[in-house]
């Protein structure tokens, strides 16, 4: 993309980076990446390293604050303090709240006028809307932010709407943005891999953090409920951290009832875990809704596609936007277990339909770019981008 004049610097604010994992600091690096190649200097501003991890060489400009990337009321004071001292600068900058935290202490600093943007720039990724919609004082400065900004954007429909819905004020101002493939993504697996399932054994596999939300309960549970002869024919792999030590004794406890073989194998590196998906034959990712949380996208569906994995998942959120219905996997009804087990039992016994999905899947992830996204953000022009070409 060429400009007319000299792009303008790219500050992005964010708790959401490396070494932290996940949909939204996979999708601030990539954005931080892209801008950089559309021609614009950028700077990322987060949480300081964890213990134990070295920075990684990056494109851009790494400014590593004393913040542990909460949303705590402390570790927003210390961000805004950041703020209020560079304050000159961020006048002259495209500012750009990449996630919910960074937009917490923004919020804090509207009554005062103190730090101000040359652009604010914001991107809502879905839990969040219904958060700050259900507490008054931040619904309140919600609303003030998005009058205060120049360009909003989500990922999908879904989560558009469910923006504008809560907060007119951002009507005008959305476009949407949707997830890519990281832009390092090859799909050349190692022939080594860590695991050695049965012969003839179809696998199972759900990444993510183990939570009530993304449903590894709910899939365990569809699984369980097939024929004893399909059991014997399977083996369901949860990959992802433990944020909810309740939730983690709970699946343990389900997953030692007899007939499904289930192998929990945690926090897995990158390379690792591309060795994972390499042996995997399906992917699930059962999300539900969570009290105020939601699925707004889920680029992990991607990355499963991008395998080659026909997906089963669960028709909430924007989901669908990352699944295509038939074409790239099964969508299901959520709170319908035997129709859930049912999609499970489809895919394990047809082979080729699975391999058609998986093809279908590769192309599928393949429609969109962090390139794209990045013009749209922050190309020069004063009107709402035009994300029609997004699909």
């Amino acid at each position: 993309m060429s400009f007319n004049a000299t792009p303008r610097p790219v500050i992005i604010l964010t708790h959401e980076f490396y070494p932290k994992r996940g949909g939204i600091a996979t999708f601030t690096e990539e954005i931080a990446r892209a801008a950089v190649e559309i021609g614009h200097p950028v700077e990322v501003w987060t949480h300081r390293l964890s213990p134990g991890s070295t920075e990684k060489p990056w494109p851009f400009a790494v400014k590593r604050l004393p913040l542990d990337g909460s949303h705590d009321l402390s570790c927003r004071l210390r961000l805004i303090r950041e703020l209020f001292r560079e304050r000159r600068r961020l006048r002259h900058a495209t500012v750009y709240l990449a996630e919910p935290g960074p937009m917490l202490a923004w919020m804090l600093l509207l009554p005062f006028g103190a730090v101000r943007a040359r652009r604010l720039v914001l991107t809502f990724h879905g839990s969040e809307i219904l958060r700050f919609h259900s507490d008054p004082a931040t619904r309140f400065l919600t609303r003030r932010l998005l009058r205060r900004a120049f360009r909003v954007s989500t990922l999908t429909r879904y989560t558009q709407q469910l923006l504008c819905e809560r907060f007119p004020e951002a009507i005008t101002k959305t476009f949407r943005t949707p997830g890519a493939l990281r832009a390092d993504f090859a799909n050349t697996p190692s022939s080594v891999s860590p695991l050695a399932p049965a012969a003839g054994k179809v696998i199972i596999l759900t990444v993510g953090r183990l939570h009530p939300r993304k449903g590894q309960l709910v899939s365990l549970e569809a699984l369980q409920s097939l024929s004893p002869e399909l059991l014997e024919r399977i083996e369901y792999w949860i990959v992802g951290s433990s944020t909810k030590p309740h939730y983690e004794q709970t699946l343990h406890a389900a997953a030692a009832r007899p007939g499904l073989t289930v192998r929990f194998l945690g926090n897995l590196s990158d390379e690792t875990l591309e060795e994972v998906y390499a042996q995997a034959d399906i992917f699930a990712l059962t999300s539900i809704d969570h009290g105020h949380s939601v699925e707004g996208f889920g680029l992990v569906y991607l990355e499963a596609s991008a395998h080659g994995l026909p997906v089963i998942a669960h028709h909430v959120g924007g989901v669908s936007e990352a699944v295509a219905e038939g074409e790239t996997g099964l969508l299901v009804t959520p709170h319908q277990p035997a129709a859930l087990t049912e999609a499970f039992r489809t895919l394990i016994e047809d082979a080729p339909l699975r391999r058609r999905m998986g093809e279908a899947g590769r192309l599928w992830a393949r429609r969109n770019t962090w390139t794209r996204a990045a013009e749209l953000l922050f190309s020069p022009g004063d009107e709402v981008p035009d994300d029609s070409a997004s699909t």
